[in-house]
């Protein structure tokens, strides 16, 4: 496909989104209903879509409006594409409209709502991090050090075309700077000595105070990205739990790929009192828009204040399956104070014997992607 086609066909993609498609469903739809498209066609397409999406206000101001033509031209404007609106063959058709520069939080593609809650939990680093938002993520991976080193793993991923480097935001980080379509292919991710995870997420992990023997349950397990990681970091007697024990399917995978024991439970206060509970929220997914700015865009007010129940309801019920003298670590992908240290001052003033050990805020202007740690302690 030329680059012309290849637009067009984002055009096509990004209507479906703005319909109500998930990106990633409608980015397969399109594929299997446009077999003639190669991969290289396919992996073009969902940057457009991405990178529109990641700045849908200053593509809509530039492309004069809302739609999927107006927001790929205004992509292409931003990038000096506009000729790729030839109207020729399977190009997209001339623009009629004249478009305009972002301005403020638009600039930003901040969500106007939502952007004095950032403002307010950012600081001076407000602008800085949404433009970093702005941009793709890069690609990370975590060592499994159960199993090998940094070094090792490096000299394993470059003999399948991979070139990756250390990262200093976790002992266990790789940044993948060549090659990152080959990961899920190559012989160490088959061999459990690598896995995709964001480097800020391996740091939050090593914010627990993991030991050999401890037991330790991860309460919002998901695929299991945060359990692995423990079972790197020390011996433990490991439990999984998800209220939607569909998420944890391919854990069990994931667990013997890496070489990990897991016992996933239903009943999680069955088998307590736990050393260790980590509690990684649902939240507004804020600190990781790079990798889904539909959320970005999806997120609202009545939404933000559900998850924040939520947070609270856990943090308690979490808290009350730690032995004394245990520790309870709590985790967002949230940039919102709201969901991070207000959830930890609110939890520390209404629980009394709680201490807080530790609590860290990371940003995109750390390297990955937004997260939060804390680590409290039992008596």
């Amino acid at each position: 496909m030329i680059p012309a086609a290849r637009a067009a066909a984002a055009i096509e993609v990004l209507d479906r989104i703005l319909a109500g498609q998930v990106a990633e469903v409608a980015l397969t739809n399109w594929g299997r209903a446009n077999r003639f498209a190669g991969s290289g066609d396919r992996a073009a397409i969902r940057d457009i879509v991405y990178d529109v999406l990641r700045c849908r206000r200053s593509c809509a101001a530039l492309g004069g409006g809302g739609t999927g033509y107006d927001l790929v031209l205004g992509w292409a404007r931003a990038q000096g594409l506009e000729p790729l609106f030839s109207g020729e063959g399977h190009a997209p058709a001339v623009p009629v409209l004249a478009g305009r520069q972002a301005e403020g939080l638009e600039a930003l593609d901040c969500p106007e709502w939502l952007g004095p809650q950032l403002e307010a939990s950012l600081g001076p680093d407000f602008a800085a991090v949404m433009q970093a938002m702005r941009s793709r993520a890069p690609v990370f991976l975590r060592v499994n050090l159960a199993r090998t080193t940094r070094e090792a793993a490096m000299a394993a991923l470059a003999q399948d075309g991979i070139d990756a480097l250390p990262h200093p935001l976790a002992a266990s980080a790789l940044a993948v700077v060549g090659g990152a379509r080959k990961v899920q292919n190559s012989a160490a991710y088959a061999e459990g000595l690598v896995e995709m995870q964001d480097a800020a997420s391996q740091a939050v992990v090593e914010m627990l105070p993991l030991r050999d023997g401890m037991r330790v349950l991860d309460f919002c397990a998901g695929g299991g990205g945060k359990t692995l990681a423990m079972a790197a970091q020390a011996r433990l007697q490991l439990f999984a739990h998800d209220a939607e024990a569909r998420r944890m399917s391919d854990l069990p995978v994931r667990a013997k790929r890496a070489g990990a024991t897991v016992k996933t439970v239903a009943k999680p206060a069955a088998a307590a009192p736990y050393d260790l509970v980590l509690t990684d929220v649902p939240c507004s997914g804020s600190g990781s828009w790079r990798r889904d700015p539909q959320g970005k865009w999806a997120l609202t007010g009545e939404r933000l204040a559900e998850l924040t129940r939520v947070q609270s309801t856990i943090l308690r019920e979490a808290a009350a399956l730690v032995k004394a003298g245990g520790v309870l670590g709590y985790a967002t992908c949230s940039l919102l104070d709201a969901e991070n240290g207000g959830q930890i001052r609110g939890f520390l003033a209404e629980q009394t014997g709680w201490t807080l050990q530790a609590e860290r805020r990371f940003t995109p202007l750390d390297g990955g992607d937004g997260f939060y740690g804390a680590v409290l302690r039992k008596g």
